[in-house]
């Protein structure tokens, strides 16, 4: 996909491409030369790897100074000798003007690298060549992400790859489906014993478990399904065994089998499930020689069905904010319908993440979107970074998020292997929020919740545009489920999408940190908000209140009604009268008036659309007023790792007293639906006599009555002058509330 570089600064950097030297001259007393090239610019001072013993050395690394910060006219490339003992051997070097340096802006073709001859410290040509390549360019280029960049020029050769700007892709991952269906032949060590046999299937790190046969023979039936998360290139194997429970906590191994992901059949679509197939099961045996354990062939053989669920999308985020809908399958996939590009400008007022250290913060950016991730470069030892850096995805969803956060690069000179990166903050945006075509670029603040309370840690600037390239595919969208076919013709439980979600999330973390450079899994944890289902006191006041808010709606829908009907505004009270009579009158305008009443007020709240995408929102998240203890409840562990029971106690009891208003509640809604039930339920056999009596009635009445006079009618007795009112319960709800429910013969 072309990349225009339109929604970031422009940022000239001096590339110097070192690619390799020839017939350099020998410097030590036994002939050798350990060569290495400096590349010095003013203050500015890059080094290539040097190489032991060689006079034609083979470098090829990049290394690229900004031009914001050039401090001199004249580039210097230095080869020299490494010399452990004493001061490094000057080889010979190479001046550059850079007022005669050449520009190319990418598309064009890179620039061919020269042999260079060089001088000594006196300006004369001497032995041996260098073959070099320099130019101006911007961060459009090619080589930016590889390049040696001269605000990291105190990092060492093993840790620069750690501050450079790299892009990732997540594992292909698959549902794998494991059919227990029964097994024969089971031969016990205790033959006496009533056997009670599970089965015990293990792929990689997950393992999961059959319930214990109901048929306790050697010919035990199941019928149990498991199901977990496979990734490409399927290099797992399926462990299968049959075990016996012969003590409390202790198994018995009958027999196992040792199936490879590779051989398992995939299906793609909701047609019927592979045939299963039967296996032999092989029992561990103790060896008489050697003390190995050799496996010996028996009769026992296992019955399933195994397959590879193509068809379904395998969640490894939070539904509420996936950016990726698609099929396992690629050919099961719709072609995109557009563009993101994203500009990940800067960063200001960040605070110093490592003050104890003597330095401030050396911040980066990760983003997430689909299978895509990509980390920027790391501006060293700044509060105010820099990076204009510019990504592009396809889009397939436009009801998708995607997330970016900011980071300290914690794996710099001297950092310690198991020190993790430190979160800054990050922004979630949802596409869907934007318009088409329309260039975005806002600041948006860094909120990071800790133990101590919410804190602020600057803000970031980003530039984004959403280009919709298949308008009809579009829209078309919105009236199509989120999830693939799949997940709506052959579901999963909710328990096991939690389970197999966490599993998906672990999969992805342990990839991409075995990725060159890792993207950490404290980074990809972060942005996937594994703990997002956590019990969080905060989130569940902040839902109840999301719930309030909605129901605010009613209750305003409900005060204005109460209005009416007791003549707070006689003019608006007399509107709806009209209002009704008409209605009453024509009642074919009700449809057209509720969807033209709709249109207008849709219309009139174009005026107030929110002009940037939204933010986190602290008040919203409660996050602004969340008790220490609170917060200290939620960071913790699970299972817990406080120790003073006191502490314990008093969030068990919290969590109780909050517990018991929700099962209040709960517990009046059931009774609400049960007096419900009870109208013809014949529980109370004289209400149950009153209300079908009265509904008889009631059917005879409008029957032989036109509709529109009980319309009339009913309008006017909802709508009448409070005189004709009454401060007393309605008749209707003293007969509801006095239905029975089965309150009362709960223990």
């Amino acid at each position: 996909m072309a990349c225009n570089y339109d929604l970031v600064e422009q940022m000239r950097f001096l590339y110097v491409s070192v690619v390799k030297a020839k017939d350099l001259p020998a410097m030590d007393v036994s002939g050798s030369l350990d060569p290495y090239v400096e590349v010095k610019l003013g203050n500015y001072k890059g080094k290539t790897k040097y190489l032991e013993k060689n006079q034609s050395p083979v470098w090829k690394q990049i290394f690229a100074f900004s031009k914001d910060r050039l401090q001199s006219n004249l580039l210097e490339v230095t080869v020299k000798d490494k010399d452990f003992v004493t001061k490094d051997d000057f080889v010979g070097r190479v001046f550059f003007d850079l007022s005669e340096v050449p520009l190319r802006v990418p598309p064009d073709s890179p620039l061919a690298p020269q042999w260079y001859r060089l001088e000594d410290k006196r300006g004369i040509k001497t032995r041996g060549e260098i073959m070099l390549a320099v130019w101006m360019g911007t961060q459009a280029d090619e080589s930016f992400p590889e390049a040696w960049h001269s605000d990291a020029h105190d990092i060492s050769h093993t840790n620069l790859a750690n501050t450079r700007s790299k892009v990732y892709f997540s594992p292909k991952l698959y549902y794998l489906r494991v059919q227990i269906i029964e097994a024969q032949d089971l031969i016990p060590s205790d033959k006496g014993r009533m056997l009670e046999v599970s089965v015990k299937v293990q792929l990689g790190n997950q393992g999961r478990v059959t319930r214990p046969s109901q048929t306790r023979t050697t010919n035990p039936i199941w019928n149990d399904e498991l199901m977990f998360v496979a990734s490409e290139p399927f290099e797992d194997f399926i462990i299968v065994s049959v075990e016996e429970r012969i003590a409390p906590g202790k198994d018995e191994i009958l027999g196992k089998v040792i199936l490879s992901v590779r051989d398992i059949p995939p299906r793609f679509e909701t047609h019927k499930f592979p045939d299963p197939c039967w296996f032999n099961l092989f029992k561990p045996s103790l060896a008489q020689e050697e003390g190995e354990k050799k496996k010996d062939k028996f009769s026992s053989k296992i019955l399933l069905r195994l397959c590879l669920d193509a068809g379904y999308h395998v969640l490894d985020e939070a539904t509420h904010f996936s950016s990726d809908l698609q099929p396992s399958s690629k050919h099961l996939r719709k072609p995109s319908i557009g563009i993101l590009e994203l500009g990940i400008l800067s960063a200001r007022n960040l605070l110093p993440m490592k003050g104890k250290d003597g330095r401030t913060t050396d911040a980066y950016c990760a983003a997430k979107y689909g299978n895509k991730w990509v980390r920027t470069r790391t501006i060293l030892n700044t509060l105010n970074p820099r990076w204009n850096e510019q990504y592009t995805w396809e889009v397939y969803d436009p009801c998708t998020v995607i997330t970016i956060g900011v980071f300290d690069n914690c794996h710099i000179n001297g950092s310690k292997d198991d020190s993790r990166d430190q979160r800054i903050g990050k922004v979630r945006i949802r596409l869907s929020t934007l318009e088409t075509d329309r260039k975005y670029t806002y600041y948006y603040p860094l909120l990071v919740l800790t133990p101590s309370g919410l804190r602020k840690h600057g803000e970031l600037h980003l530039s984004l545009r959403f280009t919709c390239t298949a308008w009809v595919n579009m829209v078309a969208q919105y009236g199509k489920p989120l999830l693939p076919k799949m997940h709506y013709v052959q579901p999963i439980s909710v328990k096991h999408i939690d389970w197999l979600r966490h599993q998906a999330m672990q999969i992805v973390a342990a990839r991409l940190s075995r990725a060159e450079p890792p993207l950490r899994r404290e980074v990809v944890e972060y942005i996937l908000d594994v703990d997002y289902h956590m019990w969080s006191l905060r989130r569940s006041k902040a839902n109840f209140l999301r719930i309030m808010s909605l129901l605010s709606g009613i209750t305003a829908a409900c005060k204005w009604y109460n209005d009416i009907c007791n003549w707070r505004n006689p003019i608006t009270t007399c509107l709806v009268h009209v209002l009704l009579f008409i209605l009453v009158c024509y009642p074919e305008l009700i449809l057209p008036t509720v969807f033209l009443y709709l249109f207008v007020v849709g219309l009139w709240n174009y005026r107030f659309r929110p002009r940037h995408p939204p933010h986190m929102d602290t008040r919203l998240s409660q996050a602004d007023s969340a008790h220490p203890d609170e917060l200290d409840e939620e960071f913790d562990s699970f299972p817990a790792s406080r120790t003073p029971s006191d502490i314990v106690r008093m969030r068990y009891d919290r969590l109780r007293s909050v517990a018991g208003r929700v099962q209040t509640v709960v517990g009046d809604l059931a009774s609400q639906g049960e007096r419900a039930q009870a109208l013809l339920g014949w529980r109370d056999p004289r209400a149950t006599a009153i209300f079908i009596l009265f509904s008889l009635i009631w059917a005879v009445f409008i029957y032989v009555t036109p509709f529109q006079v009980v319309a009339v009618l009913v309008g006017l007795y909802l709508l009448r002058h409070p005189r004709f009112r009454s401060k007393m319960p309605a008749v209707p709800v003293n007969f509801f509330k006095r239905l029975p429910s089965k309150s009362d013969i709960l223990l």
